[in-house]
């Protein structure tokens, strides 16, 4: 049995959560959506926390007769979280209107989502990928004379999918 200091991956250093960058695509319904597809410069992408990058498989528990000491379990429904993005509050408008748009039955794109990990020096480390996302809820910023923090807004999303997008594809 090796030492677990000798393996290479129990030496690698974690990755810090604090540089990451958001980049949105045009998504389709139906398949894929091409490589190409170019990127959209909803508010640049500048957010300062992303929540709920998160898949839970929900058991199925089977009865077998005769097996009085436990269930069988099987693979359930995958479902995702909400993620939620959070930047401070800036004279855009882009996640207000796509939200608008959504809110209004009007049509509107659903967005491929990457959020890209960064290393300390800013180079891409990991990739999350999210599927055929639409907003589901926008929250403007709370307004008190007596504050002075910056105002934070946040843009909920729901999607069809989670991925860890590998880069050599």
């Amino acid at each position: 049995m090796p030492n677990p200091a000798d393996i290479a991956e129990n030496r690698l250093a974690p990755l810090h959560v604090f540089n990451f960058h958001v980049r949105f695509k045009r998504d389709t319904l139906l398949g894929p959506p091409p490589p190409d597809a170019p990127e959209l410069t909803l508010c640049s992408g500048a957010f300062a926390e992303c929540t709920g990058l998160e898949a839970t498989i929900e058991p199925k528990l089977i009865k077998v007769g005769g097996a009085n000491y436990g269930v069988a379990q099987r693979m359930g429904r995958v479902s995702f979280a909400t993620v939620v993005l959070k930047r401070g509050m800036t004279t855009t408008r882009d996640l207000w209107k796509w939200f608008q748009l959504v809110s209004g039955g009007a049509y509107a794109y659903r967005l491929k989502v990457e959020i890209e990990m960064r290393d300390a020096s800013g180079a891409p480390v990991l990739t999350w990928g999210l599927a055929r996302a639409l907003p589901v809820k926008f929250k403007a910023a709370d307004l008190n004379a007596r504050g002075s923090e910056v105002g934070i807004e946040e843009l909920h999303l729901a999607h069809e999918g989670l991925s860890l997008l590998d880069p050599a594809l």
